[in-house]
């Protein structure tokens, strides 16, 4: 018996709580029973099949095509009630090729060995689309007309796959994380416990992605399965306006919300303009910043601008989290803010130790709390060798939130050692019980002896006039020979909007250089100007530094 499934079923039972879609135009609530008996009707006929699409049987792959979390959370819902495994599709968006796009996802739908897609608004239109590749679909308004089935937490197991979650930049060589339903329930009850989410005073409001392990676990999951209030708006509506975010939390008395860095620099752009009086942010008591390294100074941004508010510097949670435990790895203690551990360079970059740094040239990181309930993690050297505190190596992770696999288009791929640990490829240490990640393993860029994390170099470029925050990419680089040899360097690639006046672009240039060489003490071979939206992003909307390498090397 699925123990996720049984503590869905109980909420879905009785909860007076519900979740409010369609903000700012038509906003509309369904209870949870509501949006449980929508799932039902969906299940039974996905149950039933039709015509040239056979009926779901435990342990069948769906995938889903849709954008408006009204329909997502039920559709979700009954292929978990049917014992089958959802798949968050990438969604194209207006600049997609959709040729390319088809191709794409009939390779992720072969790996998975899925045979149905459930498409909804707004991508009803793709159907021909999907039609001209050979991609069997059923649209979800059609699901919902009649019928019923008889909800039974046993109809999956504790090792049966709940989530395939595709990877970041899965297209072309796609991977999926396998959740199986032990996973979620136990990665669900661990970020439960540590954030202290109170089903009775706890209203959730987000526009996070839902085809994003951020947004689909933590903010439709979540709520749905332990019966939490939740306001849910898409990506376009944030994008479109970012102050609608703090509106609906001052609306609703939103208290939990979470996103990646950029957007609460964006945010606190937005507040710093925002009239007097007009928001109340004091109820949120758990801001949550995750997915993407976490900027202090960002942060401090944003809750200096949220201050005329009332929000509340404390209501920051700095989070570490991956696809590879459903969601979350280690939360910050609640209610204690934004804690940096500020660590001597010198003895991070060449003798990998995070000391205190005194007087000595400085990095800060923050300190992202102990691990979750359930899961143990260490840091580990290149010898195999369990380091102690403050030593930096790779971090590995155990637990029952901990993913057996992957699914890959060369067939099944384990995760765990003999002993269960899995390599996140993450450079970290721990301190007081509490992880510390100083960023990608395999971006590391070593130079005379140093190793530098790209983010540091990124956020220096980032302070250089005319460069657009948030989009600033370091990569390595191969700078020539010495004595025979190839020495490291890197690259650093921004964008601009002066991006092809000569002039403005050589003194951004000129400005980067020395905003790195300032900060980092180390000089990039080249810098790279580029117009807005040049640089590659995952359809989550992080920078890729591996396909920003690989456009560079298109561009030489």
């Amino acid at each position: 018996m699925s123990r996720f499934l049984a503590m869905l079923l109980d909420s879905a039972d009785g909860s007076p709580r519900g979740m409010t879609t369609g903000e700012p135009g038509e906003p509309v609530r369904h209870t949870w029973p509501q949006v449980h008996a929508t799932a039902r009707r969906m299940a039974a006929a996905l149950r039933s099949g039709a015509a040239g699409v056979p009926g779901l049987e435990r342990g069948g792959a769906v995938g889903v095509l849709a954008g408006q979390p009204v329909t997502i959370a039920p559709a979700a819902q009954a292929v978990w009630l049917c014992g089958g495994s959802v798949t968050m599709l990438h969604q194209p968006t207006a600049r997609t090729d959709l040729a390319a796009w088809a191709q794409d996802t009939v390779s992720v739908l072969r790996m998975i060995d899925a045979r149905l897609v459930l498409l909804g608004a707004p991508f009803d239109a793709l159907a021909p689309v999907l039609t001209e590749y050979g991609i069997p679909f059923r649209t979800l308004d059609a699901l919902a007309e009649n019928g019923d089935l008889e909800p039974d937490a046993a109809v999956a197991g504790e090792d049966d796959t709940a989530l395939l979650q595709l990877t970041s930049g899965s297209t072309a060589e796609p991977k999926a994380v396998r959740i199986t339903h032990r996973n979620l329930y136990a990665n669900l009850s661990g970020m439960v416990e540590a954030s202290r989410l109170d089903v009775e005073r706890d209203v959730m409001v987000s526009w996070l992605p839902l085809f994003h392990d951020m947004g689909m676990v933590g903010f439709m999951t979540v709520p749905m399965t332990t019966g939490l209030e939740l306001v849910s708006v898409t990506p376009a509506d944030f994008l479109t306006r970012p102050l609608l975010w703090a509106e609906l939390i001052s609306k609703h008395g939103g208290t939990v919300t979470a996103a990646p860095n950029f957007a609460y620099a964006v945010l606190a752009r937005q507040l710093a303009r925002a009239e007097e009086g007009s928001l109340d942010l004091s109820t949120l008591r758990i801001a949550l910043n995750g997915a993407e390294p976490i900027d202090p100074d960002a942060v401090e941004a944003f809750t200096s601008a949220g201050a005329r508010f009332g929000l509340r510097p404390e209501s920051v949670l700095a989070a570490y989290g991956m696809a590879e435990t459903a969601l979350g790895v280690s939360f910050a203690p609640v209610e204690t803010g934004l804690q940096v551990d500020t660590i001597d360079a010198e003895q991070l970059e060449e003798h990998r130790r995070a000391v205190p740094a005194g007087d000595a040239p400085a990095r800060r990181f923050p300190r992202l709390g102990p691990t979750l309930p359930g899961i143990e993690a260490r840091a580990v050297a290149d010898d195999g060798r369990v380091l102690g505190e403050r030593e930096v190596g790779v971090l590995q992770l155990r637990g029952e939130s901990v993913t057996p696999g992957y699914l890959t288009v060369d067939g099944p791929v384990a995760t765990q050692d003999a002993e269960g640990w899995l390599d996140t490829g993450d450079e970290g240490y721990l301190v007081d019980g509490e992880v510390v990640v100083c960023g990608r393993r395999k971006d590391v860029i070593i130079m005379g002896g140093r190793n530098i994390y790209p983010t540091d170099i990124e956020r220096a470029a980032a302070t250089a006039a005319d460069v657009r925050a948030g989009n600033t990419v370091a990569v390595r680089a191969l700078a020539g020979a010495e004595g025979g040899r190839h020495r490291e360097s890197f690259t650093v690639v921004v964008e601009s909007r002066r991006a092809g006046d000569h002039e403005a672009e050589q003194l951004i240039r000129k400005d980067v250089i020395g905003c790195v060489v300032s900060a980092v003490g180390v000089r990039p071979a080249e810098v790279v100007v580029l117009p807005p939206g040049s640089l590659p992003k995952t359809p989550s909307g992080k920078l890729r530094r591996a396909a920003t390498a690989e456009l560079l090397s298109s561009r030489a």
